[in-house]
């Protein structure tokens, strides 16, 4: 048997039910043999650890491939316990232990009469690094794209100048992009590179490249600063993230310096219900002081 649900829109949130084919009968080699046919996906591999595990094992990781590989997307609804269990000639309670170690995992979302469904993925990033956005759509289980928007060398605007906080008008390079987590937008980038103090930058296509990656691998940075606010997403920005206009975003500013000259500024958008900062710190020694002999945290 398959398992041969098709897959809703990524942004799909209903309850409406996966529609799943027919019980097929078992091949006639199977069934002279007694032996009841295994249900595995359509594109399970031809061997691992699914085909030799036990049926909870195989349940289990069957649905897993479905939502790593991006074939069942955020917001997916997952077959129901009942359709599981005729489909895997199992009981019940197997299908439901299943399902309950996938919720546990932050893979599957159960709501109460309404079924299961993919959840979408909580980015973490730390208030006080750089970091990678490809390791961090990595370590979601999610595969990584990057999609260069748009390129342009042309000299700072007032603006610019801002941004960059340059002392005088001078040429920047201008890139616009896309990082992706499986099918769907993870990132908007907005960045502005200074070619008075890096003008390498200003012959580099950043095609195959992220910039953010090409900077931290080419200009040793000294100093950096980060703001971070809440944002609603325009019509341009909504499109982009595929939200609705208006849609809360969490918006990360960062300015670069390397000694005293300003590298690049950059304007990362994620959309606000998928990201959340991180950071880790310890007391002053004034907050160690006021929390001697208490046990207040």
């Amino acid at each position: 048997m398959t398992l041969d649900a098709k897959p809703s829109r990524p942004d799909a949130t209903s309850g409406a039910s996966s529609k799943m084919p027919p019980k097929a009968a078992a091949p006639a080699a199977v069934k002279a043999a007694g032996k009841a046919a295994a249900a595995v996906p359509a594109k399970a591999p031809a061997a691992g650890p699914a085909a030799t595990g036990s049926l909870h094992q195989r349940i289990l990781s069957d649905i897993e491939q479905r939502i790593l590989s991006g074939e069942w997307p955020p917001g997916h609804r997952i077959p129901s316990e009942h359709e599981l269990t005729d489909i895997y000639q199992c009981s019940r309670m197997t299908v439901n232990k299943v399902l309950t170690q996938l919720a546990r995992a932050n893979m599957v979302e159960r709501r109460r009469k309404a079924g299961s469904f993919v959840m979408r993925s909580h980015s973490r990033s730390a208030v006080l690094e750089i970091h990678d956005i490809r390791a961090e759509v990595l370590a979601l289980g999610q595969p990584y794209r990057y999609e260069l928007i748009g390129l342009k060398k042309r000299r700072s605007l007032r603006a610019d100048m801002d941004a960059l906080e340059l002392d005088k008008a001078g040429p920047v390079l201008e890139l616009r992009s896309l990082h992706y987590a499986g099918p769907l937008p993870f990132c908007l980038e907005h960045r502005l590179i200074n070619l008075a103090a890096v003008p390498q930058a200003g012959s580099e296509s950043f095609q195959d490249e992220p910039p953010g990656a090409w900077l931290v691998s080419h200009v040793p940075w000294t100093s950096a600063e980060h703001r971070i606010r809440a944002g609603a997403s325009d019509a341009g920005m909504a499109a982009l993230l595929r939200v609705a206009p208006g849609s809360p975003c969490l918006i990360i500013q960062r300015r670069t310096w390397t000694g005293e000259s300003p590298v690049t500024f950059v304007r990362l958008a994620y959309p606000g219900e998928e990201h959340e900062l991180v950071a880790h710190f310890s007391p002053t020694k004034e907050g160690k002081a006021a929390n001697a002999g208490s046990n207040a945290v």
